[in-house]
């Protein structure tokens, strides 16, 4: 039986259980994952703006996760040119992008590969930007601390 290679991407700033859940339901869904952290860069240029955990630390923590077989850099968005080195079977995101002009790019370039694009949970309630809202609005509150 040939082993199912998964891959998928993400910044994982300030490390959440949504990050979590992606990790976990995609595990469960291949042998082998490959799991493309966003560089500061890319997070600059796609979001205006710089991680609060730096490139190096957020490798690190996705590293040590179990469901977590390889890491390797996400310097753009380019999905075949990742597809092309690291040949994966199927390619996991969060529902939250299912229907997106973007997401439906990518299922059509993918079709003629057979790989599949899974669209898992998105975990409501919980993000990276959320907790950093949160965090400013203590610090806001407690300016001496």
């Amino acid at each position: 039986m040939k082993k199912v290679i998964g891959y998928t991407t993400g910044v994982y700033d300030m490390f959440h259980i949504g990050h979590l859940n992606i990790l976990k339901r995609a595990k469960e869904q291949c042998d082998y994952l490959i799991v493309g952290v966003s560089t500061d860069e890319l997070v600059q240029k796609e979001k205006g703006k710089t991680p609060v955990i730096s490139f190096e630390e957020r490798c690190a923590i996705v590293s040590a996760i179990r469901y977590v077989d390889e890491v390797v850099p996400q310097v753009d968005k380019n999905k075949l040119g990742a597809w092309e080195k690291y040949q994966f079977n199927k390619m996991f995101v969060g529902s939250d992008w299912k229907g997106s002009p973007q997401w439906n790019e990518f299922e059509n370039q993918f079709a003629p590969y057979g790989v599949e694009i899974v669209y898992l949970p998105h975990t409501d309630g919980i993000s990276s930007t959320k907790l950093t809202g949160v965090i400013k609005k203590i610090l806001d509150e407690h300016p001496n601390k």
